[in-house]
């Protein structure tokens, strides 16, 4: 049975130069980067390089503008609390989306509880904000605008230079929870007016459990991790050297390789192209041109996509019905909600995600094994027939 792997919004592949590189670090170069002895430099020079890495996938001014972290949900947690717990005799009030990922929904409500005013912004029907509307927000009060670059779910695109320069005429910290969007595009924060970026290691090709925000030098934040003096006292306890060069290795890569990002929209839109021409009653979420080049959200009308994700999962297709950090749930995507979808298209929703190992043997396996797949799930369902 031939294998596709198309769900690379959740994880991708670690690739083999990545794995190369960290491998010493788990065994011959085992000192602690905070010590000066022999044992120790080595570690300290991997971590610095890796720094610059990063600072360059990125279009940072700096290295030192490049905090490591445990990865995405730890970077939108240290930058919104960080921020606010640091300019709070300033003011009390954060301006988002209604669409963002749970890593920040889930710390701006827990902020809510403790006293802070939110201001969930809405979308349009492609997942996109209106700027008026977020002017209209702001408060002499509002300290942060946390807005995602790229969707997980649809891939769209937000008005980051927009929002950056709004952010910036009102003296607004900036914050982007760019996860998806590393590694798909090319941008440089230096010159976007944005003040906090957060990334992930493995949505890049490389290892888990490790990511990075990038601080904006000057920006006031307060650290979320007390105890030593590691990551310019931003950020304390022992480095995971490993993980940190991994990841250092990956934005090395992920920066030669973006131009490869063209010959992934070509496909998706293949895979679309033949999904659309054999199969009737879909529904494309997400904006259709300013989105992630490698991510297709479909809406299957009638069904269920939990069942079509089983059914192509047995014909070794890999692909999801939305975010991985809500996977195991029957709740609706709140994304897909938000963007005004009718429960219909919403429960019957699927993302593909694509990466940089699929070819067009993948795309021509899939569009020949999805029409049964639905045509099968379709015969069954009561609501489809009711629907016709």
């Amino acid at each position: 049975m031939r294998k596709v792997y198309l769900d690379n919004n959740a994880t991708t592949r670690m690739t083999d130069d990545v794995l190369e590189a960290m491998l010493p670090f788990y065994k011959d170069v085992y000192g602690n980067a905070s010590s000066i002895h022999q044992f120790g430099r080595p570690a300290r020079k991997a971590i610095d390089e890796a720094r610059i890495h990063v600072a360059e996938l990125l279009g940072a001014a700096s290295p030192e503008e490049i905090i490591f972290t445990s990865g995405g949900t730890e970077s939108d947690n240290f930058a919104i609390r960080g921020v606010m717990q640091a300019l709070k005799a300033k003011g009390n009030h954060i301006i988002t989306t209604t669409i963002e990922h749970h890593a920040v929904l889930n710390t701006c409500k827990s902020l809510e509880k403790d006293g802070y005013k939110v201001t969930y912004l809405g979308v349009d029907k492609y997942g996109v904000i209106d700027l008026e509307e977020l002017k209209r927000a702001i408060s002499n009060k509002t300290l942060l605008i946390t807005i995602m670059y790229a969707n997980n779910e649809v891939g769209t695109i937000e008005p980051i230079i927009e929002i950056g320069k709004i952010a910036k005429a009102e003296g607004i910290y900036f914050h982007t929870d760019a996860v998806q969007a590393v590694g798909k595009l090319n941008f440089a924060v230096k010159d976007m007016n944005i003040d906090l970026l957060s990334m992930s290691g493995h949505k890049i090709y490389g290892p888990k459990g490790i990511g990075a925000l990038y601080i904006k030098k000057g920006t006031k934040i307060a650290p979320q991790i007390l105890g030593g003096h590691h990551e310019m006292g931003k950020r304390a306890g022992t480095e995971n050297v490993a993980g940190i060069v991994g990841l250092g290795e990956a934005a090395r890569l992920a920066k030669r390789d973006i131009p490869d990002e063209s010959r992934i929209k070509e496909l998706r839109d293949y895979l679309y192209k033949g999904i659309t021409s054999s199969i009737e009653d879909i529904h494309l979420n997400g904006h259709p041109e300013n989105r992630l080049p490698n991510t297709l959200n479909i809406s299957f009308t009638y069904l269920e996509g939990e069942s079509i994700i089983l059914n192509l999962d047995m014909e070794g297709i890999a692909a999801s019905t939305g975010s991985a950090c809500t996977s195991g749930t029957l709740e609706p995507s709140h994304v897909l909600t938000a963007m005004g979808l009718d429960a219909v298209n919403t429960q019957g929703s699927v993302r593909f995600s694509l990466g940089r190992d699929n070819t067009k043997e993948d795309m021509d396996y899939v569009i020949g094994v999805l029409p049964p797949i639905i045509n099968r799930l379709r015969a069954m369902s009561p609501l489809y027939e009711k629907g016709k």
